[in-house]
């Protein structure tokens, strides 16, 4: 009796999602079948401390040397998680894929919502070149040192047309498998990402103990003790400069740049039961352990290092060198092979969530060839067209932006854009026009956590465009102008944004396109 009553409650629940996504004007094309861990997990993998702490730790450690983890990492956490916690908010009275495109469309108009979809579209597909460019770099650093293999022809310190054509070359292999496996169905791609969670934890645990275990000695006070290691001191990750205010806020970098993507949890909201309440939890949650975790792992990289000031003469090796002064060879293959997994998996994830933005703009005709793109394969229920999109964008965006730091700039600028913009609209619609509220709801808390985002949104902007990071800046200019003349010379009069209408007429289409990919 219970399992019936049970099946009977997950049924209710079903129907409830297929109801609301009506609502919106939308049929349930997706396979919905991902419950609250796998929501979870999607944005926890994508955040993936084992691939931003790693890849990024230079621009910490380059800054303000351990006070960059000790107290930077702390802030630039709570930073993320005051976004995750707004956006929440709003994810649980909108629960729909495309999330943030959607919001803005609703919150603060059509043409607001067009731009929003932009600058989250490319900060995915530029989060996503980062993840998989990092990878990339991560396997030259670690594993084939372990092997003798000379990795100096292939790294970006000691550029030639070899060098980028090998990168292009590993990094476009890694994105293709990641669509064939997205390709296949969400959940092959959830069973993926649940043992990247797993493996996440376990990798940041074994990787902390190990530092901490064999560390010749640990030195808790450099974790507030700052040191200027700018200009050639840190290999020139970041100019010299004298300023310790500004480079604390360059640091900033780090943890920005680690913590973003939890808003593949909404992405997947028209794939996930009882979206309304798994979808907040799923980008909170991440958040929190994310930084909780992150933070400890890499205050054992700092404690533990032999020597803090050689480490960070490395430059954008400075964690390998930490690592391989401190933990023995065959304790480090394990580690580095955990990593790689928990890495690859990130940019898998990655894939999945530029894809289901890609599918839910188009779907209401937001993208050039949207017919195509919206298309959903009713054997695999997943929106190929959109899958293959992001993985030829993501690997061309590496081709142009073969530098790394570069990559990341641009997806933090991009993607907290993205983000601030319907926690911006709410601001002013709260109680007003945006009256529906989902079942979380954090009340009058909502109006001024939303403006401290905006306030930290202003700052990770500032630190994104700093030398040597000035591409990053040319681009964000470029798509505020670009965007702005295509809107008003021609998406003002062709682009109406989500339907948000139920008629006859819509209600017809929505059955004629559930009923084209086999829902029930």
């Amino acid at each position: 009796m219970g399992r019936i009553l049970s099946m009977s409650k997950q049924s209710d629940t079903a129907v409830d999602d297929k109801n609301t996504l009506h609502e919106f004007g939308y049929a349930q094309e997706l396979l919905r079948g991902m419950k609250t861990f796998q929501n979870f997990a999607i944005s926890f993998s994508i955040i993936c401390i084992l691939s931003g702490c790693i890849n990024s730790f230079s621009q910490g450690l380059g800054s303000i040397g351990g006070a960059a983890i000790g107290i930077g990492w702390p802030v630039g956490a709570l930073c993320s998680l005051l976004f995750a916690i707004a956006m929440a908010q709003i994810g649980s009275a909108y629960p729909t894929a495309g999330g943030l495109y959607h919001w803005s469309s609703i919150l603060g108009g059509r043409g607001y919502g067009w731009v929003t979809a932009w600058f989250n579209l490319i900060g995915l597909v530029a989060v996503l070149a980062a993840i998989n460019v990092g990878t990339y770099l991560f396997l030259v650093n670690s594993l084939l040192p372990e092997f003798g293999i000379d990795v100096a022809p292939l790294t970006p310190d000691t550029p030639t047309t070899y060098s980028w054509l090998v990168q292009a070359g590993i990094v476009g292999a890694i994105t293709v498998s990641q669509g064939l496996l997205n390709h296949f169905g969400i959940k092959l791609t959830t069973k993926c990402t649940d043992l990247s969670g797993y493996l996440i934890f376990i990798g940041a645990i074994l990787l902390t103990a190990c530092l901490v275990f064999f560390a010749p000695h640990i030195s808790f006070e450099r974790l507030w003790s700052f040191q200027n290691f700018s200009g050639e001191a840190g290999a020139n990750v970041w100019p010299q400069s004298g300023n310790l205010a500004y480079l604390f806020v360059l640091c900033l970098m780090l943890p920005a740049y680690t913590i973003t993507g939890f808003d593949a949890s909404a992405h997947t909201a028209e794939e996930t039961v009882n979206a309304e309440r798994a979808v907040p939890r799923g980008m909170i949650h991440s958040v929190v352990w994310s930084g909780l975790f992150g933070w400890l792992m890499l205050c054992a990289v700092i404690v533990a290092a032999p020597d803090l000031k050689d480490a960070a003469a490395q430059g954008g090796s400075s964690f390998f060198a930490i690592v391989r002064a401190v933990i023995p060879t065959s304790w480090r293959v394990v580690l580095w092979i955990i990593i790689g997994i928990a890495q690859y998996a990130c940019g898998l994830a990655t894939v999945t969530s530029a894809s289901r933005m890609i599918f839910a703009f188009s779907r209401d005709g937001g993208l050039p060839a949207s017919g195509t793109l919206r298309k959903v394969d009713p054997k695999h229920r997943t929106p190929v067209p959109a899958i293959w999109t992001s993985v030829v964008l993501a690997t061309l965006f590496t081709l142009y932006t073969p530098v790394y730091t570069t990559i990341a700039a641009v997806c933090v600028i991009f993607l907290y854009i993205s983000y601030a913009m319907p926690l911006a609209a709410g601001l002013v619609a709260y109680r007003r026009s945006w009256t529906r509220m989902g079942p979380f709801d954090i009340g009058i808390w909502y109006r001024p956590i939303a403006f401290l985002c905006l306030v930290a949104c202003g700052v990770l902007i500032y630190a994104g465009v700093q030398p040597p990071n000035d591409q990053a800046l040319i681009v964000t200019l470029a798509v505020f102008v670009v965007s702005t003349i295509i809107w008003f010379a021609f998406e003002r009069r062709r682009f109406q944004g989500p339907p948000m209408i139920r008629n006859r007429d819509k209600d017809n289409q929505i059955l004629a396109a559930e009923h084209a990919v086999g829902e029930a």
